[in-house]
């Protein structure tokens, strides 16, 4: 586990750290801009909301009038800049009901992040932000039900794996015409690489990016994507990580580069998760302290439903070819596991929903006697998922639903207490969701598919095509729609929903829909 801490980090980064503390203060060392003359839109990247709660979310946007900008800033000048902000019950705003000012310092990008309270639980608002004479898109967002509420349904959706060279985002403009309250995001909201593209969507930077410019550029090349600003505002966002976001399968404070120090890795983790934080609808106590960021979070739909959204990158164990079930080994690290299972046992929802980033079903691809997993899921962490488990049984939690990303397919699984004896308890489900774009197009079967498939009997369901995962709860059942696009190496693909399956309230394990 990574032991350089907030002050070590500071003493290395020195002033860069200290202006970024003042900056999380309240504070900027940059003068302020009374009047703000820009001369281009700085709204390109569009609005978000986030993390509802029962009296408000977050609400965020980034001025940049040139996104693209080399050196990181946006185009904005190193000064302050006031930006009003409004909540209205209607999309015209002759109901305004909350409004105020933020300031958008350079220290952060120049990225605002409103945490507005006072809300109506349950509730439909519009927002925008203005700075000058530019007022920025209208978004949409929603508030959570009142804790201890009993809505009779929710709509959520999720989504994972969004590189922008392998694809068009046509499945985020499908997603913004649906009827929601929530989108999750499971991670890999930006690949790091130099990405090379045969469809006319290179990367920017054209290398791998290291540097806080490099991720500030990556991140506003990916807002600029008008799906996927839509989609951002249409409904309010519960955000985690996975690897790419950092670096390709790195582990807590190491590495994929064996080459690379512990401290160096950590220093490009720490301007990486300042800027993913810059980007994101999050709320200050996501703040990063240096390399470290408190992801993991719970949000609460009433009695209905209870999303534990989990971090399974940053506290890690680094990844092994072999003893991959050593009990010492841990994906989720020694306090999120803890607050994960006090969560689940306390929780009285109807249904509980784990945010998850990496496979966790078993995932065997040899059909024979011996076993052939993937080390970088919760497959090479078979004693963390075993701890998981069996605390679960132990504490009663009943209806246990696990979405995840990361495999850029589409796989559905009950999860057994015990992978070796099918007759076991079923303990959760597991809805494995596609990618939007990672991959290109995909296929209906694929060669992983076939082989999961013949040696997973727990597995009920694979296919290879991009697109995202619907899902429709009530007390009842727990209805799941894969929703997919044919190819995305062009724009304008159509959705059509691929397959349909719903878990049942107290009966453990999944069927299909037929309906």
């Amino acid at each position: 586990m990574t032991t350089l801490h907030r002050r070590a980090f500071l003493g290395l980064t020195g002033a860069a750290g200290a202006g970024l503390a003042a900056a999380i203060a309240g504070f900027s060392a940059a003068p302020a801009w009374a009047d703000p003359a820009l001369v281009d839109e700085p709204f390109t990247l569009g609005v978000a909301s986030g993390d509802p709660l029962p009296d408000g979310v977050v609400l965020w946007t980034r001025l940049a009038p040139d996104p693209l900008a080399v050196d990181g800033s946006g185009g904005m000048p190193p000064r302050v800049v006031e930006v009003n902000w409004q909540v209205a019950e209607d999309e015209r705003f002759s109901e305004v009901v909350r409004a105020g000012a933020a300031h958008a310092t350079p220290e952060l990008g120049h990225s605002v992040h409103v945490e507005v309270t006072g809300l109506r639980p349950d509730r439909e608002y519009f927002y925008r932000f203005r700075v000058g004479r530019y007022l920025s898109p209208v978004g949409r967002t929603r508030t959570a039900p009142a804790y201890g509420a009993d809505p009779r349904q929710l709509a959520f959706a999720f989504v994972s794996c969004q590189n922008l060279p392998a694809g068009h985002f046509t499945a985020y403009r499908h997603l913004a015409e649906e009827d929601l309250d929530l989108v999750l995001h499971l991670g890999d909201y930006i690949y790091e690489g130099p990405g090379t593209s045969a469809i006319g969507r290179p990367h920017l930077p054209a290398t791998e990016i290291f540097s806080l410019a490099d991720y500030r550029i990556r991140h506003a090349q990916y807002k600029t994507d008008p799906d996927l600003q839509l989609a951002h505002a249409r409904f309010p966002w519960a955000v985690t990580w996975d690897d790419h976001e950092v670096e390709n399968n790195y582990a807590d404070g190491t590495s994929e580069d064996a080459k690379q120090s512990e401290e160096s890795f950590l220093l490009r983790r720490a301007q990486a998760y300042q800027v993913y934080y810059e980007h994101m609808p999050l709320r200050r106590a996501s703040i990063p302290q240096g390399p470290d960021m408190r992801l993991y979070r719970r949000l609460r739909y009433g009695n209905l439903a209870q999303f534990d959204i989990l971090d399974g990158r940053q506290y890690r164990s680094d990844q092994v070819p072999t003893g991959m079930d050593d009990p010492s080994r841990t994906m989720l690290g020694t306090a999120q596991e803890q607050w994960l299972l006090d969560g689940l046992s306390a929780s009285r929802a109807r249904w509980n929903v784990l945010g998850n980033q990496t496979v966790m079903t078993e995932a065997d691809r040899d059909p024979g006697p011996g076993k052939q997993l993937g080390n970088d899921n919760w497959n090479g962490y078979a004693a963390a998922r075993q701890r998981l488990f069996d605390g679960v049984v132990e504490r009663g939690v009943q209806n246990m639903v696990v979405v995840t990303g990361d495999a850029h397919c589409s796989m559905v699984s009950d999860l057994k207490q015990n992978f070796d004896d099918q007759s076991s308890r079923t303990v959760g489900v597991e809805f494995l969701g596609t990618s939007i774009t990672s991959g290109g197009n995909g296929a209906e079967m694929d060669t992983r598919g076939r082989e999961w498939l013949a040696s997973n009997p727990h597995m009920r369901f694979y296919n290879g095509r991009r697109g995202y995962v619907r899902c429709l709860l009530d007390h009842d059942r727990f209805r799941t729609d894969y929703r997919v696009v044919p190819y995305v190496t062009e724009p304008g693909a159509p959705v059509s929903t691929r397959a349909s399956f719903v878990v049942e309230n107290g009966r453990p394990g999944v069927q299909i829909d037929a309906a």
